[in-house]
């Protein structure tokens, strides 16, 4: 039976072609070296074209072509020999080390110095000196038989070396990254021209495994790394916190939350510590988590504020520290169903006390932190562009804002009465200016911010945008609308931290707010006595953890700044 060859050099392919005329071969080199038994070889230009046969020259150039194609074959597969040999002979060699290595077997040696327990963040104490640490491998690197770690203890990290038979047992070359170890030896600079953290290095003489971490298909890099995708992060987040940044990020949040419990106890607020099981709401009903509560209707709090004013008579200013919940379904970088709330009530004061209290306690928190030779460390590796707020913060009413937006051509989206987006040609958004009376968007508000350039104070936004406990600004003339003393700390980068107001100091006005918003007056007995038995001129204010140290650590997402951040459809692990 005769064959033909078919090449095709502009549609016919080396890789996947078959030489028959649907699937014909892009190169005559190429098809002689495929088929050197061929009886015919066709071949054409383009596909328009017609099937004739090569010229002898083309014949004889494509004959040395399928020759050199056929020497590269022959090496390759020598190669490739030589290669499985060497793999072969490479696995033979340590197998045959990993048999040795059994019999060799680490004692400590009783002769030498005791050794100094201490954490890393200790050792620099004790230079010179045999000492003994605990933590996990971190880093890992075999160079020639000298094995280098570097351990992570939670309190810094370590360089170790192991060296001669601390290098040669079972467990040192069988080790794999984030395994649990023992090390002793003795501490030692750094040899000069080399660099390890802390500038020193243990020279180890005794060292064990205490747990062990799986290597192959389920070692630590092939279940995590900078490639991997956001939902398996958020799967693996108990692994995600033992790298560098997550860790960095964690550390300075713990430092942020003592220097803020530094500033506010040096304004002499007292903090205490509210209840997260409530019966009331704060935010609006609409964002409450419910609960069965022993046959009771209950919630995870939205806010501590209204317990903190219960405190003022007893306890003067005060603050928390406290989770917080919202079940609003939104998944911008900016929200979580359980945040941090740090919230503070003063009693006593005016609603500009209130914007000079937030300031204060912002920029003095922010110096401490930079002054900590730690914190500030942390801040710098993290954000290296961070620059400290200078005062006073811009201060900015809603109606200036909303002038503001129109004059920088701001936009926001057309809504109908239902809150829906009005849609126009091409199904985008229709887009309009801002109106007073309209809820400044999230996207607009951090979009003014940003060009601001700095910390901005939004106050006296309209009361049918505000909570029912919000004290009410004097009127204005030729304005119908209710504005309120209330007030949102806006940063760049990030938007809204801080949100505060005046509370309302009148009793009856209280009542008349509960009934405006439909709030069954009852379950606030508490509240609304604070009202009866002594009231005050009082205002408190809510800021957000995990948004100020986003803006801190240059984070894009909140979700970096919790240690088990919650959203909607998150809750694991």
């Amino acid at each position: 039976m005769s064959t033909t060859a078919y090449i095709d050099e502009s549609a016919g392919s080396d890789s996947t072609g078959a030489g028959s005329f649907k699937t014909p071969y892009q190169s005559l080199g190429f098809a002689v070296f495929s088929q050197p038994d061929a009886e015919k070889y066709l071949i054409r230009k383009d596909a328009k074209g017609e099937y004739t046969e090569p010229t002898q020259s083309a014949m004889k150039k494509a004959k040395k072509t399928a020759e050199g194609i056929e020497k590269k074959r022959k090496k390759a597969e020598e190669a490739n020999e030589k290669g499985k040999a060497k793999d072969a002979e490479e696995k033979e060699k340590r197998e045959r080390a990993l048999e040795e290595s059994k019999k060799i077997v680490l004692v400590e040696d009783a002769s030498l110095p005791a050794a100094i327990r201490a954490k890393i963040t200790q050792l620099s104490d004790h230079v010179s000196k045999r000492v003994r640490v605990f933590g996990w491998v971190h880093r890992l690197r075999d160079q020639k038989g000298i094995i280098f770690i570097v351990l992570r203890d939670g309190t810094g990290f370590l360089q170790a070396v192991l060296s001669g038979r601390t290098a040669q047992t079972y467990e040192a070359l069988t080790l794999n990254l984030e395994s649990s170890v023992e090390l002793v030896g003795t501490l030692q600079p750094v040899p000069e021209g080399k660099n390890a953290p802390g500038g020193f290095e243990l020279v180890v003489d005794f060292w064990r495994v205490l747990g062990g971490s799986p290597g192959a298909e389920e070692a630590f890099t092939n279940r995590l790394n900078e490639k991997s995708d956001p939902s398996i992060l958020a799967d693996l987040r108990h692994l995600v916190l033992r790298g560098e940044v997550s860790s960095s990020v964690l550390r300075l949040r713990s430092h942020l939350l003592q220097a803020f419990r530094t500033s506010l106890t040096s304004h002499n607020l007292l903090e205490v510590t509210p209840p997260c099981l409530v019966q009331t709401q704060v935010e609006g009903g609409a964002t409450l988590f419910k609960l069965d509560y022993y046959g009771q209707s209950a919630f995870l709090t939205q806010s501590s504020q209204l317990y903190l004013e219960t405190c003022l008579p007893s306890l003067g200013d005060v603050f928390c520290v406290q989770e917080s919940f919202r079940a609003e379904n939104s998944h911008t970088r900016r929200h979580l169903s359980e945040f941090t709330h740090l919230e503070g009530e003063l009693a006593f004061i005016t609603f500009e006390d209130l914007m000079d209290h937030i300031e204060t306690i912002i920029c003095e928190t922010v110096d401490i932190l930079l002054t900590d030779p730690v914190s500030s460390q942390l801040i710098k590796s993290l954000n290296p562009n961070f620059v400290a707020p200078t005062r006073p913060f811009t201060r900015i009413s809603y109606k200036e804002a909303i002038e503001w937006l129109n004059k920088h051509g701001i936009r926001h989206p057309l809504e109908d009465e239902d809150g829906n987006v009005v849609k126009g040609k091409d199904d985008e958004p229709i887009m309009v200016d801002h109106q007073v009376g309209d809820d400044i968007a999230e996207a607009a508000e951090r979009q003014m911010t940003d060009i601001i350039g700095k910390p901005v104070f939004l106050y006296g936004f309209p009361r049918s945008l505000k909570a029912f406990y919000m004290k009410s600004m004097p009127p204005v003339e030729g304005d119908d609308r209710v504005y309120t003393e209330s007030c949102d700390l806006l940063i760049p980068g990030v938007g809204e931290i801080v949100g505060g107001s005046m509370r309302i100091s009148d009793m009856e006005e209280l009542v008349a707010a509960y009934k405006h918003e439909g709030i069954d007056a009852e379950p606030y007995y508490w509240f609304t006595d604070q009202r009866k038995y002594g009231t005050c001129e009082h205002g408190g204010y809510g800021l957000g953890v995990e948004r100020l140290l986003a803006w801190l650590a240059a984070r894009h997402t909140v979700r970096e700044c919790s240690l088990y951040p919650r959203w909607p459809g998150r809750a694991t692990p």
